[in-house]
């Protein structure tokens, strides 16, 4: 497991005030990779988040203050993916030398009048895009209670769990072309549905649309075709986190998932928020998962704690004048099945080629209480059950105008490691 260093000092603080504010989730322990552009400059480029600023990087690369490689710079990008591409090495020297950049004392930067006027955006004012080039995306059903709670409903309340799953990371192939960024609106999708009591389906709109709580892991270090990884390889070739709805049509998926499993049930979108949390800051908040019984094959075994320590929320907001948002669950990775790591050396173990830029859904996070079931289907309990909202009304399922906001963060001695926010709005069905 990476030691920790200089850059995870609770004690370290920042020049700009904001990020040592009490509660910051973009505190100098953090800084997270994204993507941004500005009015007077459209551009898409790299930035990391600091407080209430982004830090420009391809600003600071250009005047010499931070060089990840030598010859043409990686920051003047809309994607993050060439940067990853440079390997773990570069990650965690990038991230030392902004480190000392912001930090207090540090006067390369704070003290250069014209240069930090170019260099430091307000957040406010920048609009954030994808990430990364989404070049594959996995999505994993890696929450034993989560798919215990799936088993009872729709399988054998005293067998819920299908006798691979404690075997095996379980996982479906999504749409990389799907990925959008928190705030991008989500249409209702169609689809066949086959109605109780009907000998044939019909053609319509979900009327069971849900969101999953996830995390997203991307792979920063490409693999060849052929070749497995080790469980040690792959924790290294995790570049970062970020959350991760994956928003689902439960109706659709229970007309077409058998034999094949989902297919536009779940093709439709999958939202992740702009703001990389590196692997790297969050080595603080490793823990070890639930024991795994029976013992998983030797390529799945773990030497090292591969959880993450990480606190969900998820809320629901209607559009109406007087909607007040409801949160509906409260929830912590850090008990999740199969780590990370385990997903990608699953994934690999066929020969299956790993790209930069990869993504990977942990599938949807739920604890043992009602109150931190990750999805509708849970909290309602397939709509048996419907959830009251602060303003008035009840959900058992998402209505057009919803608007669901998932946030997480880790929680330090005296900081917090933030993830920002997954956030998007329920748009109705096109026209059948």
């Amino acid at each position: 497991m990476p030691a920790l260093n200089a850059t995870h000092d609770s004690n370290l603080k920042s020049w700009i005030a904001t990020a040592n504010a009490e509660g910051c989730s973009f505190p100098i322990q953090n800084l997270p990779f994204g993507v941004f552009s500005t009015a007077d400059r459209s551009a898409p480029r790299i930035g990391v988040a600091i407080g209430d600023r982004i830090l420009d990087l391809a600003v600071i690369e250009e005047a010499g203050l931070v060089r990840p490689r030598d010859g043409s710079p990686v920051f003047a990008s809309s994607s993050l993916n060439s940067f990853m591409g440079l390997g773990p090495a570069i990650w965690s020297r990038t991230r030392a030398r902004l480190s000392a950049l912001l930090a207090t004392g540090n006067a390369e930067l704070r003290d250069s009048e014209v240069l930090r006027s170019k260099a430091l955006i307000s957040q406010s004012t920048a609009v954030l895009h994808l990430p990364i080039d989404v070049r594959g995306y996995t999505d994993f059903y890696a929450s034993k209670e989560h798919a215990t709670n799936v088993g009872r409903m729709f399988r054998d309340p005293d067998n819920a769990l299908l006798p691979n799953w404690l075997h095996i990371p379980i996982a479906y192939n999504g749409r990389a072309s799907t990925v959008v960024v928190s705030g991008t609106p989500v249409r209702r999708p169609l689809g066949q549905i086959k109605l109780p009591g009907t000998d044939a389906p019909v053609l319509a709109s979900s009327r069971k649309l849900d969101f999953e709580l996830e995390i997203g892991a991307i792979v920063g270090t490409a693999s060849p075709m052929g070749r497995p990884l080790t469980m040690s390889n792959a924790e290294a070739a995790i570049f970062g986190y970020v959350l991760l709805n994956d928003w689902s049509a439960r109706d659709i998926q229970q007309w077409e998932y058998v034999p094949l499993g989902p297919f536009q049930s779940k093709a439709f979108a999958t939202s992740i928020s702009p703001w990389v949390v590196t692997a790297e800051a969050l080595q603080p908040f490793r823990v070890a998962g639930p024991k795994q019984v029976p013992e998983p094959l030797p390529y799945l075994r773990q030497s090292q704690p591969n959880n993450y320590d990480i606190q969900l929320e998820v809320t629901l907001e209607p559009e109406h004048h007087d909607a007040r948002a409801t949160t509906i669950c409260r929830t912590n990775f850090k008990d999740m099945y199969w780590s990370s790591a385990q997903q990608l050396a699953h994934h690999a173990l066929c020969g299956c080629a790993m790209q930069v830029g990869d993504l990977l859904g942990s599938g949807t996070i739920s604890g043992a209480d009602p109150a931190s079931y990750g999805s509708m289907l849970e909290l309602s309990w397939n709509g048996s059950r419907p959830i009251h909202l602060a303003g008035g009304g009840e959900r058992c399922f998402l209505e057009d105008g919803d608007e669901i906001a998932i946030s997480g963060w880790s929680q330090g001695d005296g900081f917090r490691i933030g993830f920002g926010e997954v956030r998007s709005r329920v748009l109705p069905a096109h026209p059948v």
